[in-house]
C-alpha cells in the first residue's frame, strides 16, 4: 500500500511540473478575460471614421479655400439630411416686443429685459421668450452667452428668486459678460407626441419629409432667431456671442454652431452621442437608444444607421470640425459615462486637423486631462469635471475663462 502511495505522489509531481506552465497561462487568460467583461471599453468595436479632410469623390483637402467651397458644405449637406434634418431657409416676418423692463435688477447690477421674439408664416407664428440680462457696469456693448435651455423654466428665473447653477446669471454679470436664455419648448415641445407643436405647425412639409427637421433641428433655429434679435440690441455686442448647451441642449449647439457662424464661439455640456461623442465606438447611449426613446429630434433619415453606425456618411469629429476656426468648448463628467467621455475627447482631437488648417493654436494633450484640469489656452477647450451628468457653476467659471482668453487674451 504505501508503494502505491508514493507512486501516486510521484506521478502527480510530475503532472504538476509538465502541466503547471498551462495551468498558469489558463489563469492568465481566465483573468483577463473576466477584466475584458468588466471593462466597457472592450466591448468597443473595431470601426472606421471617415475622414475629415477628404471629399466623398476621394479628394483630398489640403487648403482653407478647399475646405470652405466644397469639403465643409458636403460635410453640412450629409449632417442635414441624414441626422439632423433640413431647417427652414425663410419666413414671412419677424418682430420684438420687450414685454418687462427692469434698468435696475440685480440690485442695480445688469439690466433685465423679457423680449418676445415672434415669427410668422403663412398666417401661423410661433414666439420665443427670451430673457436677458446686460451688465450695468461694462462699457459699450457687452459679449453675451445664450443658454438653449432644457431644464425647465425655474432655471432661468428673471426674477432671481430661484437661482441654478445650471444658469448662474450673476456669475455672468459679475464676469462683465450678458446673458440670456430661452427655453427649447418654445420652439418644439421636448416629446415624441407633441414635438410638432410648435415651429413645424409652420412648416408642415419638413415635417413630414424623411429629410425634415424635426425638435433639435427646431430649437437650433430658434437660437438663430436670437441671434437675429441681438443684431438690434445696441447693448450686446454681436460680435461675441456664445451658444451654450447641455446634454440635448448641447447637441443642439453643436448643430447650430455649424449652422450659424454668427456665432463666436460653442460650448457644448456632456452631449453625448449625436453630440461630440464618436457613434461608431457604440459606448453608452447610442444611436438606436435615442432613435427608440427620443424619435422626434433627428429627422427619420437616421433611423436607417439605429444598428449600422458604419453605414453613416459622417460621424461626430465632421460636426465639430465645421465649427472651426471659431473657439470651441466642450465638457464631460466623470459619473457620465452614457455620454462616452472617451469619444468626446476622441471627435475634439480628430477636429482639430482643421483648425491646424487655419492655423488655430491647441494646446489638447494626447489623451484626455485628469478630472477638474481644463485645457482654456487653445482654440478647442476642454475639460472632464467629478461628478455627474449636469452643467454646474464649475462648467460656467471655466466657459468665462475661455471667453475671456479669446476675447481679451487673459
Amino acid at each position: 500500500m504505501l508503494i502505491l502511495v508514493n507512486q501516486f505522489y510521484y506521478f502527480m509531481k510530475l503532472f504538476l511540473k509538465l502541466t503547471y506552465p498551462v495551468l498558469v497561462l489558463l489563469l492568465f487568460f481566465s483573468s483577463a478575460h473576466a477584466q475584458q467583461k468588466d471593462d466597457p471599453e472592450a466591448k468597443v468595436p473595431a470601426y472606421t471614421l471617415p475622414e475629415i479632410l477628404k471629399t466623398t469623390n476621394g479628394k483630398t483637402v489640403n487648403s482653407v479655400a478647399d475646405w470652405e467651397n466644397t469639403r465643409r458644405p458636403e460635410i453640412l449637406s450629409l449632417f442635414e439630411t441624414e441626422v439632423y434634418g433640413k431647417l427652414p431657409k425663410e419666413f414671412d416676418k419677424i418682430t420684438y416686443t420687450v414685454t418687462n423692463d427692469v434698468p435696475g435688477a440685480m440690485d442695480g447690477k445688469a439690466h433685465l429685459k423679457q423680449v418676445d421674439i415672434k415669427v410668422w408664416r403663412a398666417n401661423r407664428s410661433v414666439t420665443i421668450h427670451l430673457i436677458l440680462f446686460t451688465p450695468n457696469n461694462h462699457k459699450g456693448p457687452a459679449p453675451a452667452f445664450v443658454l438653449i435651455n432644457n431644464r425647465g423654466e425655474s432655471n432661468t428665473d428673471p426674477t432671481r428668486k430661484k437661482k441654478s447653477e445650471f444658469w448662474p446669471a450673476e456669475m455672468a454679470i459679475d464676469s462683465g459678460y450678458a446673458i440670456a436664455a430661452f427655453n427649447n419648448s418654445d420652439v418644439a415641445p421636448d416629446n415624441k407626441d407633441t414635438y410638432k407643436n410648435g415651429l413645424l405647425k409652420l412648416y408642415p412639409e419638413l415635417a413630414s419629409a424623411p429629410d425634415g427637421m424635426k425638435a433639435i433641428s427646431a430649437w437650433a433655429w430658434g437660437a438663430s432667431r436670437v441671434m437675429d434679435y441681438f443684431k438690434t440690441d445696441k447693448d450686446i455686442d454681436f460680435n461675441k456671442v456664445g451658444v451654450v448647451g447641455h446634454s440635448r441642449g448641447g447637441k443642439t449647439a453643436l448643430w447650430v454652431g455649424a449652422l450659424d457662424k454668427r456665432f463666436a464661439m460653442v460650448f457644448a455640456s456632456c452631449s453625448g452621442n449625436t453630440g461630440a461623442s464618436i457613434a461608431r465606438r457604440r459606448f453608452g447611449e447610442k444611436i438606436s437608444d435615442i432613435n427608440r426613446v427620443f424619435p422626434h429630434w433627428f429627422d427619420d433619415n437616421y433611423k436607417k444607421y439605429s444598428d449600422d453606425e458604419a453605414a453613416l456618411p459622417v460621424d461626430q469629429h465632421m460636426l465639430l470640425a465645421l465649427i472651426a476656426p471659431r473657439p470651441l468648448y466642450t465638457t464631460n463628467a466623470t459619473k457620465d459615462l452614457w455620454a462616452d467621455p472617451k469619444g468626446s475627447y476622441l471627435s475634439v482631437q480628430l477636429a482639430q486637423q482643421v483648425y491646424d488648417m487655419y492655423g488655430k493654436h491647441s494646446a489638447l494633450p494626447p489623451v484626455a486631462p485628469p478630472p477638474n484640469t481644463p485645457i482654456i489656452k487653445s482654440a478647442q477647450g476642454y475639460h472632464i469635471r467629478e461628478g455627474v451628468h449636469n452643467l454646474t457653476a464649475y462648467d460656467w467659471g471655466n466657459f468665462i475663462k475661455f471667453a475671456n482668453y479669446h476675447y481679451y487674451n487673459k
